[in-house]
């Protein structure tokens, strides 16, 4: 939920980790604004420039084939998804949201890889542009929290 209270963690060190970042483009003001805000927090939080890769690709349904082919490479300690779907007049906002939501997560349980999904779903531009800031800031923040984490049980 936008704005929400999202609790508390130790102090987040990502400069051992490798990221990979799958941008939709469709929306692209949006999506172009939460990569820089992710790759921003990647960056404070001591992810180096040279261990983040940054792909684009045309939609949010055609993000999880990136993040797969990411996966499958064994290079990447997370990956995170950007992407915004705004909702119009039929029934396709809820099919892209609801398969490319669902491809990410299956990604992340099938490959025991952590997935930051921000790719945003809203009733309108007006709320995208509200969250795409914090929703990009908090992509980089789940990504290296939860490396750490898998880091930590392995």
């Amino acid at each position: 939920m936008f704005g929400a209270e999202k609790g508390s963690t130790d102090k987040l060190d990502g400069r051992k980790f490798s990221i990979g970042i799958v941008q939709a483009r469709f929306n692209e003001s949006v999506t172009n604004a939460l990569a820089e805000a992710c790759k921003q927090e990647l960056a404070a939080l001591g992810v180096e420039e040279k261990n983040i890769k940054h792909v684009k690709v045309p939609g949010a349904l055609e993000v999880p084939c990136a993040l797969q082919a990411m996966a499958e490479s064994d290079k990447y300690d997370a990956l995170i998804a950007l992407g915004c779907i705004i909702r119009g007049e039929t029934y396709h906002f809820e099919l892209v949201a609801n398969e490319s939501g669902s491809a990410v997560t299956r990604l992340a349980l099938d490959y025991q890889l952590p997935i930051a999904n921000a790719i945003l779903t809203t009733e309108n531009l007006a709320q995208a542009e509200a969250r795409q800031i914090e929703k990009g800031r908090d992509a980089a923040r789940v990504a290296v929290e939860m490396a750490n984490l898998l880091d930590e049980l392995a």
